[in-house]
């Protein structure tokens, strides 16, 4: 019995090779469609999301303390403002700046003290990895934090 399978396993394979040159010069294969999820607006949008943590210790006002989760379109999370950070973050992307570049390290700054506070912001901006970590140390630090309120709160 297992010689006669095999047997008949062997004959329908062979019948099958004979048949799929035939079958295939008959008629061409045609492209699938790209599937609907892969294309368009969708695609862009996932790889310009805006996913971030920011974290604010010290800022001078304790219910601005603390990690906040901050998502943008659309605006959402746990970040006490998220449309309004959402909006600046829109701006800086439509105007071609990136507001977590450091200071350059060979930059005049001025030697004022701004208070103790810190922050970091981490995540996604416009699909880039983001790792920015904000003081209050000097003018030109004290600068960038004032522009990226209200991502950052405003501290004292």
């Amino acid at each position: 019995m297992l010689r006669r399978l095999t047997l008949t396993a062997v004959a329908s394979l062979a019948a099958l090779s004979a048949a799929a040159p035939a079958a295939t010069a008959a008629a061409p294969l045609l492209p699938l469609p790209p599937l609907p999820l892969l294309q368009g607006d969708w695609l862009d949008r996932q790889d310009e999301q805006t996913r971030l943590t920011v974290t604010v210790s010290e800022s001078g006002n304790p219910k601005a303390d603390g990690t906040f989760e901050l998502e943008c379109d659309p605006a959402g999370g746990s970040h006490p403002v998220a449309q309004r950070a959402c909006d600046l973050l829109d701006e800086a992307a439509e105007s071609g700046r990136n507001p977590f570049v450091p200071t350059d390290r060979n930059a005049m700054c001025t030697q004022q003290a701004g208070g103790p506070a810190a922050a970091r912001v981490s995540g996604t901006w416009q699909g880039q990895e983001v790792d920015a970590r904000f003081s209050r140390a000097n003018g030109c630090e004290i600068s960038r934090w004032n522009n990226l309120v209200p991502v950052l709160p405003s501290a004292r």
